[in-house]
């Protein structure tokens, strides 16, 4: 049965010259798990908002929507609240209360539902989500990846047939994510329910769909069942989509080349060690000859000695005689739960906040020492949330202020080279709330690079951009690096951390548990690492990514 029928489907945003979906049909069955994926910009947000009609955008829209053979904007307003939820991108952005409990009581009583009923929804998916010690929290003390998973569970609370969910785990810890996207095969299997998802992180989720649906400028050029469309992708070598597929099977294509053996890649990680089983792997010769090159010990740039921080008087400290270095030129990931302080650890560099106890310093001084306009010139910070770097309406308006603030020379230059580099021109003079989230985030490190900072703190960067747009930004923080900048970046995104960074450090319990070289700290993990080294952990030569795989790696298959 069909369940949502989408039949030359054009949108166009106001004063747009392209339209956001163009000619866009798609049927979805009941039941069915549905993977959206395609570059920022592509149309999957604006896809998802016209299927959950009180968050549909100003725009013309030509075609039809139909909802279990209905025209979706004739079903009763009650009704289709109930029937269809939506988790957002940003979590800011659906929380409307000042603590948990209400905000999951919300939803509940603006549908009427009895007070008994009430109780036994609301204790079953706390119980279920492990939500009994934020219950009584403030939202606004919450991490990001904790308002995620309220949101999911007050959507949920509603019992809604139809979930669309937009990049739901870009804010969860590697834990928190699995967790998550198993809960939603559990809605989607035990239940029946119908689920949409539009994510970039999509490393496990190829494995949990019935279909997949890629979309570039506005339409589909992909979409059927998960093998069939990463099939199609490879043997096309489609360079728009070639990132996106499982790392798993491409670690398999790579070694594979045959038209014969095409057809038995993997997609999970059983199925790849499987595979691994009959392949006999051997150390290349070139690998054994490189030497780790020896680290220059040197006064750090940044030092953070001994601190201690908590939000409330009454409240458990959320770190705790935390120290670190960070030596010039590193460029070093902090990883760790949700929850366990990266980012009020990134608040504390960028003296947003000061901490209770010990001692933050820049270049052996502290920084309550230096000017206001001499730490932003010298410090860079990206927060969390994108939105927080503007308060102009376009990008060009943002970017224009903060180089007349700070008399920046070569202003316009300097402007167009960050924004070609970042492949953002074409939203210059876009009204940055209609922006995409990968958008968001490319331009709000705009306005952070244009100062020309010699310490970038970043906090979850890659947030809501896809593969394409990830590895170009991969590109630009490896300049940057190589220029010189020290970069102290906080992520969830283990695939990045194995790939680019230089040290990795762990934060747990409020303290650094463990730091070195990001390859030590990632391997042999179970969560805290990458796709490739869960395949390849029992294999002669465990690797963390597909560049270590191919340069360790001497092969022979039995094909």
């Amino acid at each position: 049965m069909a369940l949502i029928e989408m039949t030359n489907v054009s949108f166009r945003y106001p004063n747009e010259a392209v339209n956001a979906l163009d000619q866009f049909s798609i049927t979805i069955h009941k039941g069915e798990f549905v993977v959206v994926a395609g570059p920022s910009g592509c149309g999957k947000t604006t896809f998802l908002k016209l299927l959950k009609r009180e968050l549909t955008p100003v725009g013309d829209m030509a075609g039809t929507i139909q909802y279990k053979d209905q025209q979706i904007e004739e079903w009763n307003e009650a009704d289709r609240s109930n029937e269809i939820g939506y988790v957002f991108q940003n979590p800011e952005n659906q929380i409307v209360m000042e603590d948990v409990l209400s905000e999951l009581v919300f939803g509940l009583e603006n549908h009427g539902t009895e007070a008994l009923e009430m109780r036994q929804r609301i204790a079953e998916m706390v119980h279920f989500f492990g939500l009994e010690h934020l219950l009584h929290k403030e939202t606004i003390t919450l991490s990001g990846g904790q308002k995620q998973l309220i949101n999911l569970a007050s959507i949920l609370l509603l019992k809604p047939k139809l979930l669309l969910l937009d990049e739901p785990t870009s804010q969860l810890d590697p834990v928190q994510a699995k967790e998550f996207l198993q809960f939603l095969r559990r809605l989607n299997e035990e239940f029946g329910m119908t689920i949409i998802l539009v994510e970039h992180r999509l490393e496990d989720v190829f494995s949990l769909a019935d279909r997949v649906a890629l979309l570039s400028e506005g339409g589909l050029a992909y979409e059927g069942k998960t093998k069939d469309v990463i099939e199609q992708v490879w043997t096309s070598q489609d360079l728009r989509f070639l990132s996106y597929l499982p790392s798993i099977s491409r670690l398999y294509f790579r070694f594979h080349s045959e038209a014969s053996a095409i057809k038995g890649f993997p997609v999970t990680v059983k199925e790849a060690q499987n595979w691994l089983n009959d392949v006999m792997i051997d150390e290349a010769k070139q690998s054994s000859n490189v030497e780790h090159t020896k680290e220059e010990k040197e006064r750090p740039l940044l030092q953070i000695k001994s601190i201690h921080y908590k939000y409330k008087k009454d409240s458990p400290f959320i770190l705790r005689n935390l120290s670190l270095d960070v030596s010039k030129g590193d460029f070093l990931a902090v990883v760790g739960g949700n929850g366990s302080g990266k980012t009020t650890l990134l608040k504390c560099c960028a003296n947003i906040m000061q901490p209770l106890k010990g001692k933050v310093k820049w270049k052996n001084k502290s920084l309550s020492s230096y000017k206001k306009k001499e730490w932003i010139n010298a410090v860079g910070y990206l927060p969390q949330n994108p939105l927080l770097c503007f308060m102009a309406e376009t990008l060009e308006e943002e970017l224009l202020t903060i180089a007349s603030r700070f008399n920046l020379d070569y202003a316009h230059e300097r402007i167009e080279t960050l924004t070609r580099d970042l492949g953002i021109q074409s939203i210059l003079k876009k009204h940055i709330h209609d922006c995409s989230g990968g958008e968001q985030q490319k331009a709000a490190l705009a306005t952070v690079l244009l100062t020309e900072p010699k310490l970038l703190l970043i906090d979850e960067p890659t947030k809501g951009m896809d593969p394409i747009s990830k590895r170009v930004f991969a590109k630009l923080l490896k300049q940057l690096h190589q220029n010189g900048m020290t970069i102290l970046m906080v992520t969830h995104d283990i695939e990045f951390v194995a790939e680019h960074a230089k040290h990795c450090a762990w934060l747990f319990d409020g303290e650094i548990t463990s730091i070195g070289q990001a390859e030590d700290v990632l391997k042999g993990n179970y969560f805290y690492t990458t796709t490739i080294n869960r395949v390849t952990r029992e294999a002669a030569v465990p690797v963390l990514t597909l560049e270590e795989a191919d340069s360790k790696w001497k092969t022979r298959v039995p094909f």
